[in-house]
């Protein structure tokens, strides 16, 4: 397995710089949103895909009291963390395209599912969504979000194989089995901006992550994630500029 891939030691090592990490929270609200708007009547079941280190089911665990959450997550460690964040949540490790017996009993599930920032980590995100229908209920809601705009050094670092349009990524759903509702390109213009931040810093992002800041390094990091965290309020929700993707698709037919 390359070392980019080994989601192990992606959780060991980033689950901390991910949590305080403004563009995540960004997406986070922008999901919640969609979520929200149209999760009505009886108790909604939420599946996580690529649940990572549980902060986006953390979110939502006080915003839908009654939906059931559960997550699943290829990383062992990502799903120990989870666990201990949202206890009554249910988090499972386990590959896809391997399939525990246990993922029988979540067939047809979910009545929401979301994949965050999962898709531009495989090799074929057709074969990936293909992966995830069983699991979704018919005419289920999927929230899908993607980086679009330039790849960093740190992109390339972390195993990103593609950035993704408005047009690929609704390629991509459609391919798998999903009629698109909409594509929004979030994120102008501060999203954008804190995005070329990063691609200046370069292979130099990926040490200052895992670097253990102190004092001065430690609050001039703080001033600029809390600035942007700012910022990132005044992003239009949908532009023609924006580099963050945000799909909302409907499951075709059935498994």
């Amino acid at each position: 397995m390359p070392e980019h891939d080994d989601w192990d030691q992606h959780w060991d090592r980033y689950a901390v710089a991910a949590s305080r990490n403004p563009a995540q929270q960004m997406r986070h609200a922008l999901i919640t949103k969609l979520l929200l708007h149209e999760v009505t009547g009886s108790p909604a079941r939420i599946l996580d895909i690529g649940s990572g280190q549980g902060d986006l089911m953390a979110k939502l665990r006080p915003l839908l009291p009654q939906a059931t959450l559960l997550g699943f997550e290829l990383s062992k460690s990502g799903v120990a963390i989870s666990r201990k964040k949202v206890p009554d949540a249910a988090f499972v490790a386990a590959d896809l395209f391997q399939p525990p017996a246990e993922f029988e009993n979540y067939k047809n599930w979910a009545t929401d599912a979301i994949c965050s920032e999962v898709l531009e980590h495989v090799d074929s995100p057709t074969a990936f969504l293909q992966a995830v229908r069983p699991y979704l209920a018919d005419s289920a809601r999927l929230i899908v979000t993607v980086p679009g705009g330039p790849m960093s050094a740190f992109d390339h670092h972390i195993g990103h194989r593609q950035h993704f349009t408005r047009n690929s990524i609704g390629l991509v759903l459609q391919e798998a089995g999903f009629t698109v509702e909409r594509v929004y390109l979030s994120g102008f213009p501060f999203f954008n901006l804190y995005r070329r931040v990063v691609i200046a810093r370069g292979e130099k992002l990926a040490a200052d992550v895992d670097g253990d800041y102190r004092g001065f390094s430690a609050r001039l990091a703080a001033a600029v994630m809390a600035v942007f965290r700012g910022l990132f309020r005044l992003n239009l929700m949908d532009s023609p500029f924006g580099w963050q993707v945000v799909a909302v698709a409907r499951k075709n037919g059935s498994d």
